[in-house]
């Protein structure tokens, strides 16, 4: 169990950086493709959150 235990902690490493860079290259790909869609959805919250402040 020992031996399983070492083992375990010397193979985790962590996320790596390769891993990092394919997570930001996929994130970075997605907010290029859909901007419009983002920044239309982004404006339409503004708009409520200001229309429904001014009732209130």
């Amino acid at each position: 169990m020992v031996r399983f235990l070492r083992r375990f902690h010397e193979e985790e490493d962590g996320i790596g950086t390769v891993e990092i860079i394919l997570i930001l290259v996929v994130l970075i790909g997605l907010v290029i493709i859909f901007k419009n869609q983002l920044t239309s959805l982004v404006n339409n919250i503004f708009r409520k959150i200001v229309s429904q402040s001014n009732s209130i």
